[in-house]
């Protein structure tokens, strides 16, 4: 497929995601917000929603004990820094940080985000300015960012550091995110694999939200396999401690980051693990307008039962006397409240609230103000569950069957047959002089030519399936590699001639000394006779 064609069908899914999006706001507003108001659904759960909340990019929530690798995977994600990123063995990062697509690289703060009205983070004010100082926004220009935005949060302490107070809520904060993103991407370290206190914690905060969870195994190229077996078998038993459901949570294996991988007799494996975690992310504005749909129904039904609570509790209250002892009477006897609304109003038991945590927030509130069932609300709310969902899923339908994916995800994949899986990139900037004599791989060319010739070109350009053979033995991660593929292959024909194959040597060997790749070729490594076809002056 052309990049051109990627772009469309691309263009087609965010039109489908925005229609669908637009629906659900209307639906919201028209149909859920009356009942919240009228019987105070933002006292008991969460705030009520706002148009940044329908209108926001799909988000990733990155968590994990520090040193896990949690920020090197939003770099390689990305295939750049971003700002306020700093990578160490010790927990360095100390902030919630959201990744976010700006024009410009800037660095916003929490107490800025939570009044601006076209940023999701408006109702985070209510965990106060010690969690707000150490709340901030990255902005950055990055084809990934167009399409999603990153949370990146701090490093989970250890038990020798659990007695550290943060001086918020950090499960409250977690919860809060964790009811808004898409996906939580929730990394262990393979050879160093540990349940602190704060990570228990943590896990209370994601529960009811596992159909988000992506679990990641992260620098399994550092364990033989023997080991990896054991360190798996130990995660999967101490998450199923912690994760009471019946589905086993999906575990990927993998080492996330822009190195050479450790020599290892499983690196298979990790490929295969890695190639199908980028694609479950690559599928995230396709999956968007699914999961709005559902935190919507979700919450429908959770207002639905809070309803019928409180206008029961109502009903009992008495009119003059006695009134503080039949409240208390009432929040003891919550637990039988609910049987007889479900007995009574059929209101299935999973929609109910946490009981123990309801009696806890009934405890400062006055009785004596809540409402009675108003049935015009009732059957409006009725009527959404009922026919209006119905009727979006044929958009749905149709955004399904085109498929598109998020363009900029490191590809997983590198180099089958063709050019398919390796578009053209494209490149920005002004046309300059450059005379021949300024490219920078010629130092070295001679030395590239030899390996090339020895490659067996056929009519001066080697395959795709040559060129892999030897670009696989550097051990890069395969989408470090099909990004130099991309950079390398000017011409987009899917072969190498020796200029080019001298290039993506010359890149290869950057990256390995450390140095970043850029996201376009710069015009002084273009090849001297590709800079007609690129349109530069020779």
């Amino acid at each position: 497929m052309s990049s051109g064609g990627l772009k469309d069908r691309n263009a087609e899914t965010l039109e489908d995601v925005n229609a669908v999006t637009k629906e659900l706001k209307y639906l919201y507003y028209k149909r859920l917000l009356p009942i919240e108001k009228q019987y105070g659904f933002q006292h008991f759960h969460s705030p009520s929603f706002e148009d940044a909340d329908f209108d926001n990019k799909p988000m990733v929530l990155v968590m994990g004990q520090y040193s896990t690798g949690k920020t090197t995977f939003i770099r390689y994600l990305l295939e750049q820094d971003f700002p306020g990123s700093r990578v160490g063995p010790e927990p360095t990062t100390d902030s919630f940080t959201a990744i976010m697509h700006g024009e410009v690289e800037q660095l916003i703060p929490g107490n800025a985000l939570s009044v601006d009205h076209k940023k999701p983070f408006r109702h985070l004010n209510s965990f106060g300015n010690t969690f707000l100082n150490r709340f901030q926004c990255a902005l950055l220009p990055n084809q990934v960012l167009e399409s999603i935005s990153i949370i990146d949060t701090p490093g989970i302490l250890s038990s020798a550091k659990k007695r550290m107070s943060r001086g918020y809520d950090f499960p409250a904060v977690l919860r809060w995110f964790a009811e808004r993103v898409d996906h939580i991407i929730l990394l262990f370290d393979a050879h160093k694999l540990e349940f602190s206190d704060e990570l228990t914690r943590a896990f209370g905060a994601l529960c009811g939200y596992e159909d988000k969870l992506r679990v990641v195994l992260n620098k399994a190229d550092r364990v033989d396999s023997q080991q990896l077996m054991r360190v798996y078998g130990a995660l999967m038993w101490s998450l199923g401690k912690v994760f009471q459901t019946p589905e086993i949570l999906r575990v990927y294996i993998v080492s996330l980051w822009s190195q050479p991988r450790l020599l290892s007799d499983h690196c298979q494996l990790l490929e295969l693990e890695e190639l199908d975690l980028l694609e479950d992310i690559r599928n995230l504005p396709r999956n968007a307008a699914v999961r709005k749909l559902n935190d919507l129904v979700k919450r429908a039904r959770l207002v639905r039962a809070h309803a019928h609570i409180i206008s029961h509790l109502k009903q009992e209250m008495p009119t003059v006397f006695c009134k503080e002892s039949k409240k208390q009477n009432l929040i003891y006897e919550l637990p039988l409240i609910f049987s007889k609304i479900q007995q009574q109003q059929r209101v299935p038991a999973g929609d109910f609230p946490d009981c123990a945590k309801m009696q806890e927030r009934l405890m400062g509130q006055d009785f004596t103000k809540f409402k009675t069932l108003k049935p015009s609300l009732m059957a409006s709310l009725d009527k959404l569950l009922s026919n209006d969902i119905a009727k979006l899923m044929p958009l749905l339908h149709q955004q399904d069957l085109k498929k598109a994916s998020l363009p900029g995800i490191p590809d997983g994949t590198f180099l089958e047959t063709g050019r398919s899986l390796f578009e053209q990139v494209t490149k920005s900037g002004e046309s300059r002089e450059i005379q021949k004599d300024e490219w920078v791989v010629t130092k070295d060319k001679q030395k590239y030519d030899e390996i090339f010739y020895n490659l067996c070109p056929n009519e001066g350009k080697l395959s795709g399936t040559k060129a892999k053979e030897w670009m696989v033995s550097t051990h890069l991660p395969n989408s470090v590699l099909g990004h130099i593929w991309r950079l390398s292959d000017v011409d987009c024909d899917g072969m190498l001639d020796d200029e080019e194959f001298a290039l993506a040597i010359h890149l290869i060997e950057a990256k390995l000394e450390g140095h970043g790749l850029p996201g376009e070729l710069p015009a002084h490594l273009v090849p001297p006779s590709k800079r007609l076809h690129k349109g530069l002056a020779v």
